[in-house]
């Protein structure tokens, strides 16, 4: 008999409209706030250039935290609890998926919780009330929070 899996928590975190910054410093404070928890994370890129520079604004977000992570592809995934890549498959068990992408995300159901990070960028807004739409007919629960970075 196969054990039910419980379908993602989806969060959603956008930035106040005083807020600055953009969704990509908003991912870091995500991830470091996750990773405090022992989860492990996958952040879903729209690109290879978001990829990488995910990963250089995580090797320089704060000067006094360190936020292992690496490129899929480019690390040992197993090692490596905080992974950024284009793949929608992390390839290996991850508990948090967090979606830099404008397309809902495949393999959901591989996740604990999705977090969908949304700046002010109009693109960016419409792409998540699209993902936002879709979440809640599929019978997710949705919840969201307003965030203004420091």
């Amino acid at each position: 008999m196969t054990e039910a899996v419980a379908p993602p928590r989806v969060s959603f975190y956008s930035l106040a409209d005083d807020a600055a910054g953009d969704r990509f410093q908003l991912v870091c404070r995500l991830v470091e706030r996750i990773y405090a928890t022992g989860l492990r994370i996958y952040i879903l890129a729209a690109s290879d250039q978001d990829a990488r520079h995910v990963d250089r604004l995580l090797w320089t977000y704060r000067e006094q935290s360190f936020l292992p992570h690496g490129l899929k592809g480019e690390t040992d995934a197993e090692l490596t609890p905080i992974l950024i890549g284009r793949d929608p498959d992390p390839g290996d068990a991850r508990s948090v998926l967090i979606n830099l992408a404008a397309r809902v995300p495949e393999h959901l159901e591989r996740f604990e919780r999705l977090c969908e990070a949304v700046d002010h960028d109009p693109t960016v807004r419409e792409a998540a009330r699209e993902r936002y739409r879709h979440y809640r007919r599929a019978g997710l629960a949705v919840e969201h929070h307003e965030i203004r970075l420091a």
